[in-house]
């Protein structure tokens, strides 16, 4: 078998509902990948809140694109060494979301050649993936945060993540407390500090929020400072996630050997694809770390499906019907892993026309 073509595009998406509060779309570079025996496999990256997009697509079709034409596509992991050791440059940010999409693309060659869902493919563990509601974006109301919630909490979703962005802690304190008031004891919180305080900062909060039963305590410092994040993972008693902004398994040996999270949040569609995702995943395992995947649910429920050392995925309800062949709906806060071969994740008819552009 050998790659033919890989052709991309870029797709924007408007957000609906609370959502659109925060952002007007999200962006999607799309790569499919083209063989000789018909096989195609499709990759995906993320442009959140629109961002990079354009400069995604010339690194993809500039710098990787030709490392990969006439090879054999069942060869994934010397292709992301090709790719990964394509020019000089770390492979972080752009580099890393490029090289994402491809790989994607690969494993669901990979897959649909050995007539297999992924999870299975790399030894399946749970074909159930549980997951946790999220959004709660700091421009919502405490009504909207509230609504939000239980939406997620009527697909049966156990936890309901939210931002933590006022610039008083104590305004924070009482956003959470809102809404842990109002869903009870049914749904438990993770919050998510975005990078936005310093360790001193960071600490406090944390404290002030420490009698709230939190999951987890997200990016409690900027994402480059994996001192200070284990600093503030010393200090506070609320477990700490990090990792959507680390991109190679190095970045996470770092957080892991300063004991820097609890929860580790690598991002398939960032941190250089499944392969790079699964060594991190295994570092984890060696460590006695949970995975929880950033974002991405439709792709990241293979990886917990694989692991076991999985923990959930996060579900952020954004992906419009009509944008993917196949719905995958959460009951009873899960996600069942589809048994179709490959990632099972195909664009709709007519969804390249439709969102093409903008």
């Amino acid at each position: 078998m050998k790659i033919t073509a890989i052709d991309t595009c870029i797709l924007t998406i408007p957000l609906q509902r609370e959502m659109r509060k925060q952002f007007a779309h999200h962006r999607l570079v799309v790569a499919e990948i083209s063989t000789d025996e018909g096989v195609t496999g499709l990759g995906t990256t993320l442009g959140f809140g629109g961002g990079n997009v354009e400069a995604i697509q010339v690194y993809l079709e500039t710098r990787l694109k030709p490392a990969l034409i006439g090879e054999d596509p069942l060869f994934v992991q010397r292709l992301w060494e090709r790719m990964f050791r394509a020019d000089a440059g770390k492979k972080h940010g752009i580099a890393a979301f490029a090289i994402s999409a491809l790989d994607i693309g690969l494993w669901d060659i990979v897959g649909k050649a050995a007539n297999q869902p992924l999870f299975k493919l790399w030894g399946a563990v749970n074909p159930s993936i549980p997951a946790y509601g999220s959004g709660g974006f700091a421009n919502y109301s405490v009504e909207d945060l509230i609504s939000e919630a239980r939406t997620y909490a009527g697909l049966g979703c156990k936890y309901y993540k939210m931002k933590i962005h006022h610039p008083d802690p104590r305004e924070n304190r009482k956003r959470v407390e809102a809404v842990r008031r109002a869903l009870g004891d049914g749904m438990r919180l993770m919050v998510d500090v975005n990078q936005r305080l310093d360790v001193h900062s960071s600490i406090e909060q944390a404290r002030m929020l420490a009698d709230l039963d939190l999951v987890w305590y997200e990016e409690p410092v900027n994402a480059d400072d994996v001192q200070g994040c284990a600093e503030v993972a010393r200090a506070i008693g609320i477990p700490v996630a990090t990792g959507e902004n680390a991109y190679t398994r190095f970045e996470f040996r770092d957080l892991i050997e300063k004991r820097a999270a609890r929860y580790l949040m690598p991002d398939v569609q960032h941190a250089n694809g499944f392969s790079e995702t699964l060594r991190i995943a295994a570092l984890a395992a060696a460590n006695q770390l949970l995975v929880s995947p950033h974002l991405a649910h439709e792709l990241s429920i293979h990886i917990v499906g694989a692991l076991s050392n999985g923990f959930l995925v996060e579900f952020m309800d954004w992906i419009p019907k009509d944008l993917f062949e196949h719905t995958l709906d959460c009951l009873d806060g899960c996600f069942q892993i589809p048994e179709r071969p490959g990632h099972g994740v195909a664009l709709a008819r007519g969804a390249r026309e439709k969102y093409r552009g903008g």
